[in-house]
C-alpha cells in the first residue's frame, strides 16, 4: 500500500512539474483525455400484430389501418394525444377552439421537426391532412374536413357541417402527421414526428428503428430497435425465454406463467377493444331472427373469459365496456346465457332436430353457422374453440374457418354466416367511430352489411351533437337498437397485457392500445 501511495505521489509530482512549465511543446504532445464509446443500445420486440393479416403492411399511416403500426412503433404522432381515461390532451398541437358550428382552430406546437429535419409548421400540417383526405378511405367521411388554412402555426379547418368528434378522429391513427415530400409512400416508409426513424422494413417480417435525432419532446434512448413479426403463440412465447426478444405483444395467455418468475414484468391495462361477432344479414339463415336471438342467448361469455382467457378480460354486454364514460355497456340490455331459453327459441321457429344427430333442421336445412375469424388475435381462435361447444349444446352446428386469408372470405358474402373480430371500439374515446364505421351500410367495418333506418337516423343525429350528456344518451339508444336487432354479439373486451424483461423500462400498456414505443423505451 505504502509502495502504491509514493507511486500515486511521483506520478502528480511529475504532472504538476509539467504544467508549472507552462512548455508549449509539452501542451501539443501531451495526449488528450478519451473516453470509451457508450455501449450502443439495442432492442427487439416480438409483436403478433404487425401484419397484413390486420392491415398493418406498412407505417403508412393514409394507407388503410397501417397507421396503427405508424403510432404504436414511435414514428409518427398526432394533434392530440390520449390519456389512460381516454381524455384529449396536447400533443403536436398545444391548443385547438371550435367556433360553436363549422369552424375550428388549431394552434400548433412551436418547436417540432420531422425526422427529415423540415419544420412542422401550419403549411406541413395542411399539405399532410389534404394528402391524407385525398387518399384514404375512412377519413373524409370522418372528419367531414372541406378545406385547410394555415398561416404560420395556426389551421384553420372548416367541416361540411358540424362535427363535435373532429379532434377526436385527428387523433386516430391515420392523424399521424407525417412530411408529404420526405415520405416514400410507395415503399410504405414515412417521416414523421416521433421519436424513430424506420431505416429497414419487411412486412410480415420486421421493421428496424433508429432514434430520430431531430425529436423534439425528449431523447429517445434506443439506438436501434426492431420490431419482429412473430403471430404464432408458441413462437413469440419461445423468443421471449430464450432472450431472442427482449418484450412482447400479444403474448398468448397460457404462456403467462412462463413469465411470473420475477425475471419478466407485465405492463396491465383495461381497454375498449372488443371481441365480437357480426352476423351476415345477406345471410338466409342469418336473416331469421330466431337464429340470431338464440345465438346471443347460447353463447357463453363468462364461461369463456374465466376458462379459455383465464379471467383475464371482462365479459361484453354492449359495445363499450362497463364503466365506459357515460355510455357503458352496463347502461343497456341483452340476451344473456340461457341454452333452455335459446332451445325453446328454436323449437318455436322450426328448428327441431328430426334425425336425432343433435343438430337441428328446418326445412330440410341443418342448422350449421359458418364462423369466419383469424388467429392473429390469439382470443379469436379461442372464442371460436367456445361458441362451437356451447351452440352445439342448444343444437347448432359451427363450422370454423379461422384464417389468416379472412379479406378473401369477407369479399364473398356467401362464404360466412358470423365473422368474429378484435375492435377497439373507441379508440378516440368517443362512441361515434364504432357507429360509423361498423353499423352503416358500406362502410368499411359493417362486414355483416347491417343496415337499419332508426340506427342510420341517430348516428346522423349523433355525428352534430355537441353536448357530452346527450352524446352519451344518443351512444346508449344506439347500442341498444343494435343489440334488440341481435346483429353483433359482443363477447368480452381486452385486458392487455404486455410483457419485457426486467431491465427494460418505458414498455406500458395503454387504454388506447396505442403509443407502445415511446421516447421514454429504455434497456440496461
Amino acid at each position: 500500500m505504502k509502495k502504491a501511495v509514493s507511486l500515486i505521489l511521483a506520478g502528480c509530482l511529475a504532472v504538476s512539474l509539467l504544467t508549472g512549465c507552462g512548455s508549449k511543446t509539452a501542451e501539443a504532445t501531451q495526449a488528450p483525455a478519451t473516453q470509451a464509446p457508450a455501449a450502443k443500445k439495442v432492442m427487439t420486440i416480438g409483436d403478433t400484430t404487425f401484419n397484413s393479416e390486420n392491415w398493418e403492411e406498412t407505417v403508412d399511416p393514409h394507407r388503410t389501418y397501417n397507421g396503427w403500426a405508424c403510432i404504436r412503433y414511435g414514428i409518427g404522432e398526432t394533434l392530440v394525444h390520449y390519456t389512460d381515461t381516454m381524455e384529449l390532451e396536447p400533443w403536436l398541437a398545444k391548443s385547438w377552439e371550435n367556433d360553436g358550428n363549422c369552424t375550428w382552430t388549431i394552434t400548433l406546437q412551436d418547436n417540432v421537426t420531422f425526422s427529415s429535419g423540415r419544420k412542422m409548421d401550419g403549411a406541413a400540417v395542411k399539405q399532410c391532412l389534404d394528402h391524407l383526405l385525398e387518399v384514404h378511405d375512412r377519413a373524409p367521411s370522418d372528419t367531414k374536413i372541406v378545406d385547410i388554412q394555415a398561416d404560420g402555426q395556426v389551421l384553420t379547418i372548416t367541416t361540411s357541417e358540424p362535427n363535435p368528434a373532429l379532434m377526436n378522429y385527428l387523433g386516430d391513427p391515420y392523424g399521424c402527421i407525417i412530411d408529404v415530400d420526405a415520405s416514400d409512400f410507395e415503399a410504405g416508409i414515412v417521416s414523421g414526428t416521433g421519436p424513430y426513424v424506420v431505416v429497414d422494413m419487411v412486412t410480415d417480417d420486421h421493421l428496424t428503428l433508429t432514434k430520430n435525432e431531430n425529436y423534439w419532446n425528449g431523447t429517445p434512448k434506443i439506438d436501434e430497435l426492431t420490431i419482429r413479426t412473430l403471430s404464432n403463440g408458441d413462437t413469440l412465447s419461445a423468443a421471449l425465454q430464450a432472450g431472442d426478444i427482449d418484450a412482447a405483444y400479444g403474448m398468448a395467455y397460457e404462456a403467462y406463467p412462463n413469465f411470473e418468475n420475477g425475471e419478466y414484468q407485465f405492463s396491465s391495462i383495461q381497454t375498449s377493444r372488443a371481441f365480437f361477432a357480426s352476423m351476415n344479414m345477406t345471410s338466409p339463415i342469418i336473416q331469421d331472427a330466431a337464429v340470431r336471438k338464440a345465438i346471443a342467448m347460447g353463447i357463453n361469455k363468462d364461461g369463456f373469459v374465466a376458462t379459455l382467457l383465464d379471467g383475464h378480460g371482462v365479459p361484453g354486454n354492449g359495445a363499450f365496456p362497463n364503466g365506459f364514460s357515460s355510455f357503458g355497456g352496463e347502461k343497456v340490455t341483452t340476451e344473456t346465457y340461457d341454452p333452455e331459453g335459446a332451445k325453446a327459441v328454436l323449437e318455436n321457429s322450426g328448428w327441431v332436430d328430426t334425425d336425432g344427430d343433435g343438430i337441428r333442421e328446418k326445412n330440410g336445412t341443418k342448422l350449421t353457422i359458418r364462423w369466419l375469424t383469424y388467429p392473429s388475435r390469439q382470443e379469436l381462435p379461442l372464442l371460436a374453440e367456445s361458441v362451437q361447444a356451447s351452440l352445439k349444446e342448444i343444437g347448432m352446428d359451427v363450422d370454423i374457418n379461422c384464417t389468416a386469408n379472412r379479406r378473401e372470405f369477407l369479399k364473398d358474402m356467401a362464404s360466412f354466416d358470423i365473422y368474429a373480430s378484435a375492435l377497439v371500439t373507441a379508440p378516440s374515446g368517443d362512441p361515434q367511430y364504432f357507429f360509423t364505421t361498423s353499423c352503416l351500410p358500406g362502410m368499411s367495418y359493417n362486414f355483416g352489411a347491417y343496415e337499419n333506418a332508426e340506427v342510420s337516423a341517430l348516428i346522423e343525429e349523433l355525428s352534430t351533437e355537441f353536448d357530452t350528456a346527450k352524446r352519451g344518451e344518443l351512444a346508449v339508444k344506439l347500442q341498444q337498437a343494435i343489440l334488440d336487432d341481435n346483429a353483433y354479439v359482443f363477447c368480452s373486451f381486452l385486458q392487455m397485457n404486455m410483457i419485457s424483461k426486467n431491465n427494460v423500462t418505458g414498455y406500458t400498456a395503454h387504454a388506447c392500445d396505442y403509443y407502445q414505443v415511446t421516447a421514454d423505451l429504455d434497456i440496461n
